[in-house]
């Protein structure tokens, strides 16, 4: 059978670059660094000007989706799923502020030397000033998408639905294959520059610490479904397990909502309720994944010396709720979705959101794992919330 090095996964093709990178930092001349830095230095500055599009190509859209007249159940399933994701960022944050300066100790001061001051340097630049700021295209996004939710007609949504295709195919035919040799290139200078080996304990041990927060996670959502619903958490949590497998396998939430579905109506969830709230918790409902943005975020944070206060974070996390609506199919989407605001409310620099996305696309896969288990404690509360009325007597429409 012939090898196609494209059907390998986006996160084997990030630890084969980290590894790469670290090799090859031993035995690459200076000179052949430089080259690697300087199509680092185009991709950040591309990244950059592209940004802006992002937003307006996926949040906007996003929004629309949501409709205007699905009604009560919208408006409830649509607060639960924000108010579950913002939880799940404070909760991170705090768990972070009280644990990192004892798990990571001299860690964080060896991540402090992640901006590495340009020791080498690229051979040249290409600037791409982006032609909107983040805020400017945040505002813009939000009020194309709410109006285009209140219209009657197809043309604005249709070139909505059209520009969100664009960027969705840049993410996948561009930035997504080019992120392996992006993630080479930063390895590769901390490797030259020395810092490689105290990062790699920090990553390692931020790794195992967002693993547990998920597990955590998941339990605590599970908990108050259970209360709400009146059935077993735990083995409401159980009979999840299959979706969250497939997520595992997938990374995409929208490709395991079939089988989301099918478990959530195993939990009790009548199949109205449950068609209403699963594809519509696919695209909303990001739990983990804004946990794993919030600690990776948080380290490189108190590492660089930038603001780690509870104001700051707390603005980053309930924007970020809102921007995970930004979040497309693919592997990594939610990490590049939330770029602007890592940029412009936390300040990091290319570097940074480079040594984030490594570490996001690590656990890409649990964290999508987590989320669209988590859909299954919103069907179950969203379901007792509905009250007893009979599938046949309530009209919802369901989101495509």
């Amino acid at each position: 059978m012939q090898f196609k090095l494209s059907k390998f996964g986006i996160l084997p093709k990030i630890l084969v670059a980290i590894a790469l990178g670290i090799l090859c930092s031993f035995f690459f001349p200076s000179w052949f660094v430089r080259v690697f830095l300087t199509f680092n230095g185009i991709f950040s500055n591309f990244l950059a000007m592209f940004i802006p599009l992002l937003i307006i190509g996926l949040v906007a859209p996003g929004i629309a989706d949501l409709g205007k007249g699905a009604g009560r159940l919208l408006l409830i399933t649509v607060a639960l799923a924000y108010g579950s994701t913002v939880l799940s960022g404070v909760f991170s944050y705090f768990s972070c502020h009280l644990t990192y300066p004892y798990i990571l100790g001299n860690g964080l001061s060896s991540l402090g030397n992640l901006d590495m001051s340009n020791q080498l340097m690229p051979y040249f630049t290409i600037d791409m000033p982006p032609f909107l700021s983040v805020t400017t295209a945040l505002v813009l996004a939000f009020i194309l998408g709410l109006t285009t939710a209140q219209l009657s007609g197809t043309t604005l949504r249709g070139f909505l639905v059209d520009f969100r295709d664009v960027i969705t195919s840049v993410i996948t035919r561009v930035i997504i294959p080019c992120l392996p040799l992006y993630i080479f290139g930063i390895f590769l200078q901390m490797g030259a520059e020395g810092h490689v080996g105290a990062v790699l304990g920090a990553f390692l041990k931020i790794v195992g610490f967002i693993f547990l927060l998920h597990v955590t996670e998941l339990v605590f959502l599970f908990l108050v479904a259970g209360a709400v619903s009146k059935r077993n958490p735990f083995k409401s949590l159980v009979t999840m397990l299959p979706a969250y497998v497939t997520a595992l396998g997938t990374s995409s939430s929208a490709a395991t909502i079939p089988v989301t579905l099918q478990q959530a109506i195993k939990n009790g969830v009548r199949s109205a309720t449950a068609s209403f709230t699963v594809p519509l918790c696919a695209t909303i409902h990001m739990p983990c994944s804004i946990l794993k943005i919030t600690a990776v975020a948080y380290a490189i944070s108190l590492s660089m010396g930038l603001p780690c206060d509870f104001g700051t974070y707390l603005g980053f996390i309930m924007m970020l709720g809102i921007t995970m609506v930004a979040a497309p199919g693919v592997p990594g989407g939610a990490i590049m979705a939330a770029l602007g605001l890592i940029e412009s409310m936390l300040g990091f620099s290319p570097n940074m959101q480079g040594l984030m996305i490594a570490i996001y696309i690590a656990m890409d896969s649990f964290g999508t794992a987590g989320n669209v288990t988590g859909d299954g404690a919103i069907a179950l509360i969203v379901d007792r919330i509905r009250g007893p009325q009979d599938d046949s007597q309530q009209s919802v429409d369901t989101p495509s």
